[in-house]
């Protein structure tokens, strides 16, 4: 396993999870229901949140309502600090509401080990009579023996969030 995926420091002191929570605002000029879409339409949301350089899609599934499932697995591609591992998340839609509030529950495993658990809140607030979107992210999550750690998690929301803002550009 990698430098990045498990933290020599916390394993030698014991330590078998990292709690923590963060939040991400962006906000988008487009309106909510354009933004809600982008996260309830599979074929949007695969595009700039499943699809990307550093990974072959092996599965990707949504279906978008409360208790619906979404499950996604990367073959990671060399020149990853992870090359040749399946990176797997497999979440469940807790709570919509529709062009307002999404919010999942998930877990992710690296190979055959899980790295971490997480609650995830989507709020979409309008904006300026509505013709822009505030996006509030909540992840709140714990990191088992040190995976991946939330500093890489955040990393990787923003990246997302910045795709989204090309994908709503379309």
């Amino acid at each position: 396993m990698s430098q990045a995926l498990l933290n020599e420091t916390d394993a030698a002191a014991g330590k078998t999870v990292t709690h923590n929570t963060f939040v991400i605002e962006r906000t988008y000029p487009t309106t909510p229901e354009k933004v809600f879409d982008a996260f309830a339409e599979a074929a949007t949301k695969r595009r700039w949140y499943a699809e990307g350089e550093r990974h072959d899609i092996e599965e990707f599934e949504m279906d978008f309502r409360p208790g619906g499932v979404e499950r996604s697995r990367y073959l990671m591609k060399a020149g990853t600090p992870i090359a040749g591992f399946m990176l797997v998340n497999e979440g469940t839609y807790l709570d919509i509401v529709a062009n307002r509030r999404i919010v999942t529950a998930a877990v992710m495993s690296l190979g055959d080990k899980r790295i971490s658990a997480t609650l995830v809140t989507i709020e979409l607030v309008p904006e300026n009579d509505a013709r822009s979107t505030k996006l509030i992210c909540t992840h709140q999550g714990a990191f088992f023996e040190g995976a991946d750690g939330p500093e890489m998690r955040r990393g990787g929301w923003n990246h997302l969030f910045d795709k989204l803002a090309v994908e709503l550009a379309r």
